[in-house]
């Protein structure tokens, strides 16, 4: 599958950061962006720009941050590197402690929101558009929205300056007709302005990847994903597998693999992610994997028909 106006956005450092408040080693994440660097991958998303005036440094580890010294620490060295992204959540950041472009090392900043929020979000687009930052937006839990509502959003933010708006499936309940329905139904008002689809997908019933290339195959130009997987809960669209897909010559596969064994099979002991039963059992009742990866850290971990009984009758009396 190869079309030039493809862009991969590795996002394994920020998705993956949700498993361990993104406390990695700095030598880890020097090393995630010099894979990426060297696989040809068009953006490395390093963590969040969270408030620090919200939140303590001392919970989190410094890409929940990404200040300008951090990301400077992790990309030296690094010729002709991935272009550098940072997320956003709304009522997260302090926008006035944003730089402008020319003083910051982000290219790109992606605004996450969920369909009620926005109206919030094209407030931050204008203000970091205007700050000279490339922008995306994106509509988190899509699976749970109501058309009529992500349709008046989606007229208000073609009119925005913006990449891309992605379709995330933050409970991994999408399944390929309902992904090719959300592609054509973003293309409908964005394309006309120049906006291109992305997507974001979670692994809970193994379709991360394949809700990923039925958006490919519909006309989605921004695409996630994250080395070997990581991310919280199920995971995300694998890296290895993506690139490997879409057989354009200036992605190489060798350096995802190297750090693969390298660093993410150890790192594998130690921190939990991937198809897992409980997380399965949240995606096919289109719920948030909180109740899921609350049951991973009890000692009930592995009870997994007490744990559907229990959701299902949460949702019924609901």
């Amino acid at each position: 599958m190869y079309r030039p106006q493809i862009k991969v956005l590795d996002c394994t450092i920020r998705d993956g950061g949700l498993i361990n408040n993104h406390c990695f080693e700095d030598s880890f994440v020097k090393s995630v962006y010099l894979a990426c660097s060297l696989a040809g991958v068009d953006y490395c998303e390093l963590g969040y720009r969270l408030s620090k005036k919200q939140f303590s440094q001392d919970k989190f580890g410094r890409s929940k941050f990404c200040d300008e010294d951090f990301l400077k620490e992790m990309t030296t060295g690094v010729k002709n590197g991935a272009k550098l992204a940072t997320m956003v959540d709304i009522g997260r950041v302090e926008l006035e402690d944003i730089k402008p472009k020319k003083e910051s090392m982000i290219e790109l900043i992606r605004v996450a929101c969920y369909v009620k929020d926005i109206d919030k979000a094209i407030e931050y687009v204008k203000h970091l558009s205007a700050k000279g930052y490339d922008m995306t937006v994106n509509v988190m839990a899509i699976s749970t929205a109501l058309q009529p509502d992500l349709e008046e959003g989606l007229a208000q933010l073609s009119e925005c300056p913006l990449k891309a708006v992605y379709i995330v499936d933050s409970f991994g309940g999408l399944f390929s007709e309902q992904v090719h329905f959300l592609v054509n139904l973003y293309k409908k008002y964005l394309s006309p302005k120049g906006i291109e689809v992305g997507i974001h997908c979670h692994n809970n019933q193994q379709l991360a990847f394949a809700n990923t290339i039925e958006a490919i195959r519909k006309g989605a130009n921004y695409l996630d994903a994250t080395i070997y997987g990581i991310g919280r809960g199920p995971g995300n669209c694998t890296l290895e597998l993506l690139l490997a897909f879409l057989k354009n010559p200036k992605f190489k596969l060798d350096p995802v693999l190297e750090i693969i064994e390298k660093e993410f099979l150890p790192l594998r002991e130690k921190m939990e992610w991937g198809y897992i039963i409980p997380y399965m059992i949240t995606g096919i009742l289109n719920q948030h994997p909180r109740s899921a990866i609350a049951l991973r850290a009890s000692k009930d971990k592995d009870k997994f028909a007490e744990f559907y009984r229990t959701l299902l009758n949460d949702i019924e009396l609901a």
